[in-house]
């Protein structure tokens, strides 16, 4: 277990941008049998997601939510000295999109830029990397952009996965200043490599076949390129594992429930969520969600949900715990101290 505390660096800034197309779980009926669409929508908490368009990018979203960061808190993109990339769904292959936004962003050709890949607990492996730096002399501020289009690599014949995923891209400024301590707890499990996966890449050459629709498990559609999920083992290792990573994360910054402002929760689905309020004894008003409006935005959820529901809330001093988990298996949380956080409204491009 990574146990990692930092002093004097903390969130400057956040934002979020969402494509504008609304895709409704209401009308899935060539999915799922029309008698079941209802409880499905209850057990998982999803109404609706957000789709990107072909033609737009994780990048393309994450840029427009860096844009409004910038604006809305009227700092120069020369000021930023390391931008970080977290998403499974990047631009290409080669080269590491970082290094794209640095261009289109207008950031100083000295920016340190690097890629990240990781499941939906990403933004906190990639929050401890920008915090890190930031910790770092020579490094004053650090643009952590993190976005996910799912909807370009799920089959939306996939009963399991379509009704799930949504696209997002967010924007999280990270820097020096006047911030109390803030510690992450981070893990993973690498025999669940199994558990969430798309199977065709270098161990599995692509090849044409690996473009074929094929029936798989219950009658999922999907290729060799696209996400499989096995959602029953996911669960028992969320419920199994996040609860306790967070109790461990109280007892070992000395907190309690009550002295958390905020709990921020991965919107993996509502049952879920509901469970760990329940199992961890917190009061529901201190966990937002925002998996109704958005769906599963696999990394970039935790902050979108910020973005979503708490614009306004981090004003002056405040207490929050984030908790996500993912492929890999990889799970962590972190409290953070946070001061005066300018949180931006959701946009959309």
């Amino acid at each position: 277990m990574a146990t990692i505390t930092f002093h004097g660096v903390g969130i400057k800034a956040l934002s979020a941008c969402v494509p504008p197309r609304i895709v409704y779980n209401k009308d899935l009926g060539y999915l799922i049998p029309e008698e079941e669409i209802e409880k499905t929508i209850n057990n998982i908490g999803i109404e609706q997601r957000r789709i990107a368009d072909d033609d737009v990018t994780a990048s393309d979203l994450c840029f427009k939510a860096a844009q409004q960061l910038m604006s809305d808190i009227e700092i120069d993109p020369a000021s930023i000295d390391v931008l970080l990339f977290m998403s499974q769904t990047p631009d290409y292959r080669i080269p590491a999109t970082s290094c794209l936004l640095q261009d289109r962003l207008g950031l100083s050709k000295e920016t340190l830029c690097f890629d990240i890949s990781l499941g939906c607990s990403g933004y906190l492996f990639a929050l401890s990397t920008a915090f890190a730096y930031a910790s770092m002399q020579g490094v004053n501020r650090v643009l952590l952009l993190d976005g996910e289009t799912f909807s370009k690599i799920v089959n939306r014949r996939d009963k399991v996965d379509w009704p799930l995923y949504g696209d997002a891209g967010t924007a999280t400024l990270v820097e020096k200043g006047d911030f109390g301590d803030s510690t992450f707890i981070l893990n993973t499990d690498g025999s669940g490599k199994d558990v969430l996966k798309i199977h065709a890449g270098m161990r599995n050459p692509i090849t044409a076949d690996s473009c074929v629709e094929r029936e798989r498990e219950e009658g999922n559609i999907r290729t060799d390129l696209e996400v499989f999920m096995d959602g029953m083992d996911v669960f028992n290792f969320a419920i199994s594992k996040v609860p306790r990573s967070i109790k461990s994360l109280l007892q070992f910054t000395e907190k309690s429930v009550d002295d958390v402002d905020y709990l921020v929760f991965h919107q993996a689905n509502r049952f879920m969520m509901d469970f760990f309020v329940k199992k961890l004894k917190i009061s529901p008003e201190k966990a937002p969600y925002c998996i109704h409006k958005y769906g599963n935005t696999s990394s970039a959820s935790v902050p979108l949900t910020i973005s979503s529901e708490l614009v306004g809330a981090l004003d002056g001093d405040k207490t929050v715990v984030l908790s996500a988990f993912g492929a890999g298996l990889s799970w962590g949380a972190a409290l953070m101290q946070m001061h005066d956080c300018k949180v931006s409204p959701v946009i959309e491009y």
